[in-house]
């Protein structure tokens, strides 16, 4: 049989399409053509497949090959498609069975000797292709664990070419040496998720209520103040409040962080809200996600359904920070490059944290600051008004009492998450019509129509747009910052004291009641 077809799967960001990889054994000159846009990586798959072939015992053609990967139009990167394209040139050749061969996807990349190497996206592959409508797919075998997640299709994780033609064959499948993990290129760290807990924190009662309402409504937060005040330590105790993610946001999240190579070989499904903290020092690509050829996802999407936290936010480029503002309104990213557009998802929540000037002393009660006003001005400029007025909260955190406060014992992280847990089933049911989940979620216009304040919380707030206290993004904000807290209370509706206290933790004022603020006319 001179002609034969497989399949594999190519993917543009997070979305996968099918490729048709044919082979074709003609009369002439032996030469193998690889047609169908491959890149570098992909081109060199002529001389790996050679090699492949040989030292697994098999015979390779040596008449004229022509590999095509179809659709042409689409730009084909990575070496994945090695597994595919042997396959099919073996079934050209009437090694194995055509028609066998077309009941399955295939991914991996051949080693010289014959060994499948594990590759980025097996499981956003496995989900394209379960979607196409396969029921078995091949896989390398360090890539069967994040493969085996996705429900409704047979997974066959190998070590070598001859396993994949013992497969395809119907005979007994050889024993293969084990294989080995390739180093990782991206940290382990990036994702970790701090084992802390809540009750670590004395005192800090508005740096605790701020973390607690950034977790029920899934609000982005900023907090600032002195070296050593307790910024870093809320942050970290932020991931452990939130529930865990429902099974679609779960593949969701795995299959990110498959593509960026952060699944490990015994993969489980992302079952908690990640938490990714880059350094400061981050590039814009390492934030965003780029590269060269095809785009890779970046921070930002690692943290989707999840947390991103930078630390010494001042420290970072204002170029690269303001990047953010776009995934921030719309929840997703898209990296262009002349191949190809990659869409990724990037719906995160945004937490901040920042010393008041390069001393670190500025505005604390008991610190000298030795900064002059150009530069306090300048050190703060760099996180710029427009990602500031995106920020739902901002807290200025001073360092505590040592012993707490009033010698109460600090509330744990499990007490606390059980409260934002039944605000977000509040919110879960209050949207149910609506397709929505999270306060920090619901459109303005729909806010505005369906989720109304009482009149004296809605004339409050007008008040301090028309003062110029609010903008008009920040009006919205602190509407469904409101909601947020009536959730926390266990009200059908937001108080005009909850909306006042919205007010103060998204402006940075102290909390204090609604009683001792002077009339707002």
């Amino acid at each position: 049989m001179p002609l034969a077809q497989a399949w594999s799967v190519a993917l543009v960001g997070l979305e996968g399409h099918l490729v048709e990889v044919e082979a074709d054994i003609a009369q002439g000159l032996p030469k193998t053509t690889l047609i169908g846009l491959p890149d570098t990586s992909l081109s060199e798959a002529r001389d790996r497949v050679r090699a492949a072939v040989v030292n697994s015992g098999e015979r390779f053609p040596d008449r004229k090959v022509t590999i095509g990967l179809s659709p042409a139009t689409l730009p084909k990167t990575g070496s994945h498609y090695d597994v595919a394209i042997a396959c099919a040139l073996l079934a050209a050749a009437g090694v194995v069975e055509g028609q066998r061969l077309r009941q399955a996807a295939m991914i991996g990349e051949l080693g010289l000797d014959g060994r499948v190497r594990e590759v980025r996206g097996a499981l956003a592959m496995t989900l394209a292709a379960a979607r196409s409508g396969f029921e078995r797919i091949v896989v390398p075998e360090l890539n069967a664990g994040e493969a085996r997640l996705v429900p409704g299709i047979a997974v066959y994780g190998v070590r070598s070419l001859r396993q994949v033609l013992a497969i395809l064959r119907g005979v007994e499948i050889p024993d293969e040496e084990p294989p080995r993990a390739e180093p990782r290129l991206l940290s382990e760290s990036l994702t970790r998720v701090p084992e802390v807990d809540l009750d670590d924190v004395l005192g800090q009662h508005e740096g605790r209520r701020a973390i607690e309402a950034a977790a029920a409504g899934g609000h982005h937060l900023y907090l600032h103040g002195p070296p050593g005040s307790g910024k870093t330590m809320l942050a970290e105790r932020l991931a452990g409040l939130m529930p865990d993610l429902s099974t679609d946001d779960s593949l969701e999240v795995s299959a990110v962080h498959s593509l960026a190579g952060l699944l490990t070989g015994d993969a489980e499904l992302v079952v908690r809200p990640p938490f990714i903290a880059p350094h400061h020092t981050a590039s814009l690509s390492s934030l965003v996600g780029g590269g060269s050829g095809m785009p890779r996802p970046g921070a930002i999407s690692c943290a989707h359904r999840g947390i991103l936290f930078i630390d010494e936010a001042p420290e970072m480029h204002p170029l690269t920070l303001d990047t953010l503002r776009q995934p921030l309104e719309s929840g997703f990213i898209e990296v262009h490059r002349a191949a190809a557009v990659a869409k990724f998802p990037a719906r995160f929540m945004l937490v901040l944290a920042a010393n008041p000037c390069p001393c670190g002393q500025s505005g604390t009660p008991y610190g000298l600051c030795s900064c002059t006003p150009q530069v306090l001005h300048r050190y703060r400029q760099r996180i710029s008004g427009p990602i500031k007025d995106r920020i739902d909260i901002q807290r200025q955190i001073l360092p505590a009492a040592r012993g707490g406060e009033d010698g109460e014992k600090p509330e744990s992280t499990a007490v606390v998450a059980e409260r934002v847990q039944a605000a977000r089933d509040r919110q879960t049911f209050r949207y149910r019509e609506t397709g929505w989940l999270l306060n920090s979620q619901i459109p303005g216009p729909l806010l505005r129509r369906q989720f109304q304040l009482d009149p004296v919380s809605q004339k409050m707030l007008e008040n301090l747009y028309t003062e110029g206290r609010l903008t008009a993004r920040g009006f919205d904000r602190v509407v469904r910052l409101a909601w947020t807290l009536a959730d926390l209370e266990g009200i059908a509706q937001p108080t005009p004291e909850l909306t006042h206290q919205a007010y103060q933790l998204r402006s940075g004022e102290p909390l204090t009641p609604l009683s001792d603020q002077r009339p707002i006319r």
